[in-house]
């Protein structure tokens, strides 16, 4: 392997997936203003997701319409014709 392309700052990371409050923790080196307290106490980096494994139709088998901040409705006011 080639020295010093990746990063080196992995540390804990929180996940959180919007849609259902699912939230899951491990290793990355993705930047995050925002904080969160997990479990153990700790504060870690907060990343939220629009979908995870728990709410992707693929691994639940559901169809969802996931529609986060009315994107839908932001198209539909941006390109409706007069």
């Amino acid at each position: 392997m080639k020295k010093e392309i990746h990063p080196s700052n992995y540390r804990l990371v929180v996940f959180k997936d919007m849609s259902n409050d699912y939230s899951f923790i491990t290793k990355s080196c993705i930047e995050s203003k925002e904080t969160v307290q997990w479990e153990d106490g700790q504060e870690y980096p907060l990343i939220k997701l629009e979908i995870s494994h728990t709410s992707h139709p693929f691994y639940t088998g559901k169809m969802k319409l996931v529609d986060t901040a009315g994107r839908i409705d932001k198209f539909r006011n941006r390109y409706n014709k007069k």
